[in-house]
């Protein structure tokens, strides 16, 4: 064993944390930022609402559908590098979607964006898990990466008003080369390399297809729906295209020796609880947070950067509670930073039913701060359980799939609210423009069937937890340590 590569209190092992964090935040930044962009592309480009949809979706779902597999290979390959090769990728596409002449290319460079994501948010977890050995330690480790997601969701939305202002929508994807070339360079120097699991079968890429294409063609769907019918043809072949995919996955899964989703997994309820509270998270508050940002913009009017101050208080509280999650998670467990925080999100989230086409934000800005300091402290547990359901050999298996569901929540919230929210409005008042008093109301009505839809998933979740709690003697206790021996880092991945 290499101790220097996996002494938890050295200075090397925390500056390599910051830098797995910063590929976080690079990769969630890319979703937050765009939204407030969302309008001003739209009127550039002349996209209506379900090309922006994909604006946002095409990248998320590229990253939600190949994280499992991103976390498999890094298992095999050693994670060190498929994260340096993850941020490469990332910089890659941002600087082919910021110089595209129009929308088809724009969407290609968001597929190519959305690739790095796969490979680099995996490896990042397995990393800090080989490098912290003492849970507590670890815990806060954790909460720290989470929170560089929590701050990118707090400057994410101003940062993008302030570009789109001053540089204009291009500059939203094209700042994140430079910063990927420096993640590439300190990572190369900071990052120790961890132990790869030798493989003893061939990659599962029949795997890896069907789940692909299970989320990729319900997606498709849900989004496509409004445009061509819940009834066309095409969109009920997506729908079944997309079940049948995912149960030739669980009966192919279940017969792999070494499957790319060990699918007896979800027999463990904290496990199961942790991703599916994780991915309703997402659903609820990444896709919420577009919709605000286009409901600032659109009914009330207000620039790019003010939209994003309007929105930044629910990332700011998000960015608090994160680390605060992580320090109660070791020392008191992960049940009740989780319960309380999807508690107080959902209850939170529906308090802005009251909210009408001129609301100022002096009167909701709590709400969303308590909507992002819920989630904030939520998310911490939840990672921390998945992650400590398994054995130190499937801890990249286990990150991917808790991060997969997590960005497929966030697939499906884009999609979904985005359907209740543009229901009644006529097509030609679906792009990025000003709305007209009227057509704000029917905006506003949209948005109030989309919180509700939130709010009551939330408060789903809070509930699916105390379940759990009250079946069990001894409430998660055990998802605060990890399964196992913690991987140790050595010299032999690459």
């Amino acid at each position: 064993m290499d101790t220097k590569n996996t002494e938890p209190a050295s200075r090397g092992a925390w500056l390599a944390v910051a830098v797995l964090a910063g590929g976080l935040f690079a990769a969630v930044v890319s979703t937050t930022v765009v939204s407030v962009a969302l309008p001003t592309i739209g009127r550039e480009l002349h996209a209506g609402a379900t090309q922006s949809a994909w604006i946002v979706d095409a990248y998320v779902l590229v990253y939600a559908s190949l994280l499992v597999a991103g976390g498999v290979i890094g298992d095999r390959r050693g994670r060190k590098g498929l994260f340096l090769i993850g941020v490469a990728t990332f910089g890659l596409g941002a600087l082919v979607t910021g110089v595209a002449p129009n929308t088809g290319v724009l969407l290609v460079g968001r597929v190519i964006q959305g690739l790095g994501p796969a490979l680099l948010v995996p490896g990042s977890l397995t990393i800090i898990r080989a490098i912290f050995e003492e849970p507590g330690k670890r815990a806060t480790a954790i909460g720290l990466w989470s929170t560089s997601s929590g701050l990118a969701l707090a400057v994410g939305p101003a940062l993008g008003g302030v570009i789109v202002n001053g540089l204009g929508w291009r500059w939203v994807f094209l700042v994140n080369v430079p910063f990927s070339a420096l993640l590439v360079v300190l990572g190369a120097r900071l990052i120790p390399r961890v132990e790869r699991n030798p493989a003893t079968s061939r990659f599962d890429w029949a795997g890896a297809v069907l789940s692909t294409l299970s989320m990729a063609a319900v997606a498709f769907g849900i989004i496509e729906g409004p445009e061509w019918g819940w009834a066309s043809p095409r969109i009920l072949a997506a729908f079944a295209a997309g079940l049948v995919a995912l149960g030739l996955f669980v009966g192919w899964e279940l017969r792999r020796p070494e499957p790319l989703v060990d699918i007896k997994l979800f027999r463990h309820s904290a496990f199961t609880v942790a991703n599916v509270a994780a991915m309703i998270v997402f659903f609820a508050f990444v896709g919420a947070i577009v919709y605000f940002s286009a409901y600032f913009q659109n009914v009330q009017g207000h620039s790019p950067i003010e939209a994003g101050l309007d929105v930044s208080a629910i990332g700011v509280a998000f960015a608090l509670a994160a680390p605060l999650s992580g320090r109660m998670v070791a020392r008191i467990g992960p049940f009740w930073p989780m319960f309380a925080g999807l508690a107080v999100s959902g209850v939170a989230t529906l308090g802005l039913l009251r909210l009408g086409p001129n609301t100022g934000i002096g009167a909701i800005w709590w709400d969303f701060a308590l909507v992002g300091g819920g989630v904030g402290l939520s998310l911490t547990p939840m990672t921390t359980t998945a992650i400590a359901s398994v054995e130190a050999s499937r801890a990249g298996m286990a990150s991917a799939v808790h991060n997969a569901l997590r960005q497929l929540g966030q697939v499906l919230g884009v999609a979904i609210l985005g359907v209740l929210v543009y229901a009644k409005l006529p097509h030609s008042h679906k792009g990025g423009g000003r709305l007209a008093p009227h057509t704000g109301h029917l905006f506003v009505t949209g948005l109030h069937h989309a919180i509700w839809v939130c709010g009551c998933v939330l408060l789903a979740a809070a509930a699916m937890v105390a379940l759990l709690a009250v079946s069990s003697r001894k409430p998660m206790a055990g998802a605060a340590r990890p399964a196992g021996e913690a991987t140790r880092a050595a010299p032999a991945s690459r």
